[in-house]
């Protein structure tokens, strides 16, 4: 595995330059592939914290290296959190990476092959949000993701997770709070998506999920749905979390096309 850091994706006057780190497959393992389908990955951390260099802690190191041995690359991206940007800025940034993905690695002599999205928590937020409104991504998998910003607790509350996000509670700003919720824009011909929650996530509740997925279905989508025994948010309480990391890979194993 070849890893390369702090490549810029974006630039956006007043803010910081976006980075996201790659990984390669080994030039050898590589040569005579003509495109390696590329995992961009979004990070957790309530959109207001968290980082590209901090996968889940109870994946450890080897989350991103696993997903380059399962065949694929990786775009392990950050974006603007909420303390410097509120709602569109974060859902931007992802679109502006996917976008951007392929140029990136085209100098490292990989070229890329199918897209797709896969993020936990704010991340798993995102990029629902962002294949359903623009990205060209081939599927999704989304763990513990908050899918509707309306149905969220306390959503008059200016502190919460959500308020900081959209800039402003989500039961004063109802219109933008639909707009930045992925159960919204659920449609027949959205990417397929994998969604994993615990059945017993605290934080962020089940429902989230059940309702997207019965959503994205009821629309004409193809959504999967596994709920999670004994797991809170984070996947802790979980039996094997390799196993779920594993699930995940081969969900998108199947959707990369020769």
């Amino acid at each position: 595995m070849r890893r390369f850091d702090g490549i810029e994706y974006g630039a956006i006057p007043g803010f910081r330059p976006l980075e996201l780190d790659l990984y390669l497959p080994d030039a050898a393992s590589a040569a005579g592939a003509v495109e390696v389908p590329v995992i961009v990955h979004v990070h957790g951390g309530g959109w207001r914290r968290g980082s590209r260099r901090r996968p889940l802690p109870r994946l450890g190191e080897d989350f991103y290296p696993a997903m380059v041995r399962a065949g694929f690359a990786v775009a392990a991206i950050d974006y603007r959190l909420s303390g410097e940007a509120p709602y569109p800025a974060a859902a931007d940034d992802v679109r502006a990476a996917v976008a951007a993905v392929a140029e990136l690695m085209a100098p490292h002599g990989v070229g890329a092959g199918q897209v797709f999205l896969w993020g936990d928590s704010a991340g798993g937020h995102l990029a629902l949000l962002a294949a359903l409104t623009g990205s060209a991504v081939a599927g999704v998998v989304a763990w513990f993701p908050v899918t509707d910003l309306t149905a969220m607790p306390d959503p008059a509350d200016p502190h919460t997770r959500e308020a900081l996000f959209l800039g402003a509670p989500a039961a004063k700003v109802p219109d933008l709070a639909r707009e930045a919720s992925p159960v919204h824009h659920v449609r027949a011909d959205a990417p397929p998506v994998l969604v994993m929650h615990g059945d017993s996530d605290t934080l962020v509740p089940t429902a989230q999920s059940v309702g997207f997925a019965a959503a994205l279905t009821a629309a004409g989508g193809s959504a999967q749905l596994q709920l999670v025994p004994g797991a809170s948010h984070f996947w802790d309480g979980a039996e094997d979390v390799t196993a779920l990391h594993q699930q995940s890979l081969a969900f998108l194993r199947k959707l990369v096309t020769p």
